[in-house]
């Protein structure tokens, strides 16, 4: 064993192996401390794998340094949990205060942290907070307990240190027993404090505790804003830890943000909406330089003229009438992806990266403030299609190419079934119309704008809120003052009005709610997989349409077939936004009196079958297995909580309106 195994395997220095006597002792005097990431499962459920590792190794590398700076002894991580102790392997007879010190640097830092993290890793990375203690679900929380415990090498296949004692358990029970972004700290570990001449640093709690196996105990809280010299570690260290472990994914894996090209600086200024704006920007980026790296030539945008064919596009009387039902993709043979640079390496210019920031800002201002319909579940929404699409896996036996090659790898082209990924302007038209699909969305459905008579259902009849985004969105991008981002969208004819046609027939696929429309697509799906056709490029086309439009409205509602606090999260949202219009009359009914039925209904007639059709079309891989077993999850949860719930969001509604 190297020096570096032989510390970790031996941290009391009594020394190596699994030989002889067990290499363990007894320490009466130390500080325990558990930190947990609150909301971790949830959020993670909604991210690719990669994209938790980056959260956890970024932050867990900022707590270690907080840990060496305090001489607190970092035991172990076991999935989003940190253990951490003082008083051994060296004693120290303030252990209590170093580990409280420790537990205030650490949540002061994370909330920092976070807010960084969600611009590389999306929505509701900022509403992660900490808790120390063994792992529940939602609570944030911190607890510490002191006293005496048994530690030393659990020797085997893989030798691991290890704490035992009535100290850890006690740990542990404070954890499960706090509340969201407080640290809790048993009765013996605040007598500590107090004789160590720090009783400010302790509140009790109001009540007493119900502690498993216990019985009632008195807890304190720590005080995380008394001496707020113990915050000593300079938001400079935080970020240098951050870009470091960003950048040691950015190779990770090629659809993942590339994280390492992101501007670190300033984010601490930044509004949540900024941040998602910036998050945005970095998704779309990557797929930018991917179509520049497609292409044969680099971008000149001043050798690109598509001026007028750009202003006879959408000219119609509406955007509906555009909407084809076979959408013909652009395919790449063998020799064509041999060829294609490496994305990673493409700079689509400062003028274009700096285009895109304005356009995207532009498009979160045209956002109305709706509890839903916002630019953050724009932006949610934009999150699960980009995941959906790193999930498309093989199902073809060509690999989606024109020739068949073994030559070409599959991780390097990152799957083409049904040519869906074969070309990036694809994947770019499906994100960009996630991010623009609820444009100007005035929170009330499209048969209230059309009872209102509203100028909008005049010019549009049907589908009025999704044609009237597109309208905006496009009208804006043809600006002149985006000349070099549209260069870096398309360079041709073919390539412009493939865009369009993607962003029509994708926008349109959120209106989940006309029945002409969603009967047009129930057909088309059971013709284009039916099991008697043959494969050739026109039913590719055929069912790369159908499997893009069902990806988006997967996406729009994938808050149901996620996590069971994302799904309550979102639900509480829309529900106040419906209950809002009908306060504010625009709308005919309470949705408080059919909306626990009604989202029954929901689940079993669009969202499980939706959930099905991902499952069955083979495209997704494990994502389509995990969206059907969340959706029946929920379903099954709503059907036993629902009704308490939408007492809840009544209750809800009116505290944010009681004023």
């Amino acid at each position: 064993k190297g020096s570096q195994d032989d510390a970790l395997l031996d941290p009391l220095g009594g020394g190596g192996g699994t030989a002889g006597s067990p290499l363990a002792d007894l320490f009466p005097e130390t500080t325990i401390i558990f930190e947990d990431i609150a909301g971790f499962t949830a959020w993670a459920s909604a991210r690719e794998p990669a994209q938790v590792f980056i959260l956890l190794e970024t932050i867990y590398g900022a707590f270690d340094k907080h840990a060496y700076r305090r001489s607190v002894f970092k035991v172990e991580t076991v999935g989003d949990c940190y253990v951490a102790v003082a008083g051994l392997p060296e004693p120290n007879k303030e252990h209590a205060a170093t580990v409280c010190r420790f537990a205030r640097d650490c949540v002061h830092s994370m909330k920092d942290i976070t807010r960084k993290l969600e611009v590389a890793l999306g929505p509701d990375t900022s509403a992660l907070d900490l808790r120390v203690g063994i792992h529940r679900l939602a609570l944030t929380a911190s607890s510490t307990h002191s006293g005496q415990v048994t530690a030393g090498v659990l020797r085997g296949e893989r030798s691991r240190f290890q704490l035992f004692g009535d100290t850890m358990n006690t740990a542990a029970r404070m954890e499960s027993t706090s509340e969201r972004n407080q640290i809790q700290v048993s009765h013996v570990t605040a007598d500590l404090l107090v004789a160590s001449g720090l009783s400010t640093w302790v509140i009790p709690r109001n009540e007493m505790v119900l502690v498993k196996g216990k019985g009632e105990m008195q807890t304190y809280w720590l005080n995380t804003t008394a001496g707020k010299a113990a915050k000593q570690t300079k938001l400079g260290n935080e970020m240098s830890t951050i870009s470091e472990t960003l950048t040691d994914f950015s190779d990770c894996s090629s659809d993942s943000v590339a994280v390492d090209n992101l501007d670190l600086d300033g984010f601490e200024d930044m509004t949540k909406r900024e941040r998602l704006v910036e998050y945005n920007v970095e998704v779309l980026t990557s797929l930018l330089q991917q179509i520049i790296a497609s292409r044969d030539a680099a971008v000149d945008s001043e050798e690109i003229s598509l001026r007028d064919v750009e202003a006879s596009i959408g000219t119609g009387d509406t955007v509906l009438e555009e909407f084809v039902p076979i959408i013909p993709l652009k395919r790449f043979d063998a020799r064509d992806l041999r060829r294609r640079h490496e994305a990673s390496s493409i700079f689509i210019g400062e003028e274009a990266k700096t285009q895109l920031r304005s356009f995207l800002t532009n498009v979160a201002s045209m956002y109305r403030d709706n509890p839903f319909h916002n630019f953050e579940h724009a932006s949610h929404v934009t999150a699960s299609v980009k995941k959906l699409l790193t999930r498309i896996v093989n199902v073809d036996d060509g690999n989606g190419l024109r020739v068949s090659t073994d030559e070409i790898d599959l991780d390097d082209v990152a799957g083409h079934s049904y040519g869906i990924t074969s070309d990036p302007l694809t994947q770019f038209s499906v994100l960009f119309s996630a991010i623009i699909h609820d444009m100007d969305h005035p929170g009330v459905p499209n048969s209230q704008l059309v009872k209102e008579n509203t100028r909008s259902a005049q010019i549009f009849k049907k589908s009025v809120a999704e044609q009237n985004s597109v309208e905006l969105a496009w009208g804006m991008l043809m600006g002149k003052e985006y000349s070099a981002l549209r260069a870096c969208i398309y360079s041709t004819e073919e390539d412009l009005r493939r865009f369009r046609q993607l962003i029509v027939n994708t926008v349109m696929a959120t209106d989940i709610v006309d029945k002409e429309l969603q009967a047009l697509r129930k057909a088309r799906w059971e013709s284009a997989f039916a099991d008697t056709l043959l494969q050739d490029e026109t039913v590719d086309d055929c069912k790369a349409t159908i499997v893009i439009e069902h990806l988006i409205q997967a996406s729009d509602v994938s808050h149901t077939m996620q996590h069971w606090h994302i799904y309550k999260s979102w639900n509480q949202k829309f529900f106040i936004e419906c209950y809002g219009a009908y306060k504010a009359g625009r709308a005919d009914s309470d949705p408080s009196e059919s909306w626990y039925r009604g989202e029954i209904g929901f689940f079993d007639f669009y969202v499980i079958p939706l959930a099905k059709k991902l499952d069955s079309c083979g495209v997704f891989g494990v994502s389509s297995h995990e969206y059907l077993s969340y959706a029946t999850s929920n379903r099954e949860e709503w059907v036993r909580k629902g009704e308490k719930l939408v007492q809840q969001y009544m209750a809800k509604y009116e505290e944010m309106n009681k004023d």
